[in-house]
């Protein structure tokens, strides 16, 4: 078995629970997933949701580098837009700093929010002056090689961190292979197939670097309780008038997001579920079935569930049953 696994945390604030709860919840994971065997372990980013507790996915990988010490730990990821790429060079060089050949930087293309939060996080930002999101990843790699310029991101770590861009589409995978930058399929988003065969063969015509795909799976001691799990997740992909499309996670936020963009909804639905459920032998087959098709190198597991028990023992059935198979 070739394949790694790896771990995306939104930090869900579970029923009765606050937000110092889920946090709480995220160090204690991340430790465990150090100790189950897990490859690198990253922090989403989500704005203005009680349901989420990870707006600054920075400040928590700061926190878990200080409690854990073999695991990679990264974005996943940083929503460039929003953000100087400047500044965003200079948080991870410190974090590289603090945790020398830990540190991943994922990097993704969404806004993380409804319009409502994107308009405050961008307040007083000239889109002209920005860019595009191409040229605004292009700033952040050159602010991340160390030159002579006279304005460098400091401090420079000796070890750089290591680069993953976050999308779905064929453009995407090309942006991420002409910066010579790592690339994460987002299949826990999109999930059609034709879509992941076209990406790969894109990925691999045009990098030598490993094929990355995350993917949502709930596990559980027998099918019946991860089917009934998996009934609660969903996925809707939302199409406005505007040009902009959004994945979101109900259909109350598919309407709000038109809403607050002023313009409406050209398509509003329900994506198909690509969601991987069922025991731990049976998730680690249908993902082992992936890789023998796509040549899969890592997966970064999202497990969509908000209570914390559940979700532990999601991840740890799934690493105790893919080492024994290995």
């Amino acid at each position: 078995m070739s394949w790694r696994i790896s771990i995306l945390d939104k930090s869900p604030v579970a029923e009765n629970d606050t937000a110092a709860d889920a946090l709480a919840r995220t160090l204690q994971l991340a430790r465990q997933a150090e100790a189950w065997g897990y490859h690198r372990f990253w922090i989403a980013e989500h704005h203005n949701t009680a349901q989420l507790a990870s707006p600054s996915p920075e400040l928590l990988i700061a926190w878990i580098l200080g409690q854990t010490s073999r695991i990679r730990v990264g974005s996943g990821g940083v929503m460039l837009q929003h953000y100087s790429p400047y500044k965003v060079a200079e948080n991870f060089n410190v974090l590289a700093n603090l945790a020398p050949g830990r540190v991943d930087l994922g990097v993704g293309k969404a806004p993380g929010g409804l319009p409502l939060s994107t308009r405050a996080l961008q307040q007083g930002v000239n889109p002209q002056e920005k860019g595009s999101f191409a040229e605004q990843l292009t700033q952040l790699d050159g602010w991340l090689t160390p030159s002579d310029n006279e304005l460098r991101a400091t401090p420079l770590p000796a070890i750089p961190v290591q680069g993953y861009l976050l999308g779905a589409s064929i453009e995407s995978a090309l942006l991420a292979a002409r910066l010579n930058w790592n690339f994460v399929f987002a299949a826990h988003l999109n999930g059609d197939p034709d879509l992941l065969r076209d990406v790969i063969a894109t990925w691999r015509a045009s990098s030598a670097l490993d094929v990355i795909v995350a993917v949502q799976a709930i596990v559980a001691p027998t099918q019946a309780q991860a089917d009934a799990l998996a009934e609660k997740v969903e996925v809707w992909g939302v199409e406005l008038v505007n040009g902009q499309r959004v994945s979101v996670a109900s259909e109350e936020q598919a309407y709000a997001f038109a809403r607050q963009a002023g313009s409406e909804p050209l398509r509003i639905a329900r994506r198909a579920q690509s969601l991987l459920a069922g025991t731990a032998e049976s998730v680690a087959a249908q993902l082992q079935a992936l890789h023998d098709r796509w040549g899969i190198d890592e997966f970064i597991i999202d497990t969509p569930i908000a209570d914390g028990q559940s979700r532990a023992q999601s991840l740890r059935l799934l690493a105790q049953t893919r080492e024994v198979l290995a």
